[in-house]
């Protein structure tokens, strides 16, 4: 006996047999003023990353400045091999 091979005929379900999404449920104006207050946060955020770099960079550069005129950590830092300096 041969076995029998079933045919995959399963019918697709067609866009109106799709539930509805909260999208779709929505009225357009509403939609849209969600999508620029999502805009504005992600601008937000961005803003406050930059701000939070800035600071940092700053904080990082005032460091350096004051260990510049530090005469220990330049004496710590600096190479001893007086035969380079001839």
């Amino acid at each position: 006996m041969a076995k029998k091979k079933w045919s995959n005929t399963t019918a697709e379900p067609s866009a109106q047999d799709k539930p509805a999404t909260l999208k779709d449920l929505l009225s357009p104006d509403i939609v849209a003023g969600l999508k620029a207050q999502a805009d504005a946060m992600k601008a937000e955020e961005q803003a406050r990353k930059d701000a939070a770099r800035a600071e940092a960079e700053a904080a990082r550069k005032a460091e350096e400045k004051r260990l510049e005129n530090d005469f220990g950590h330049l004496l710590e830092k600096s190479k001893l091999d007086w035969r380079k300096h001839k």
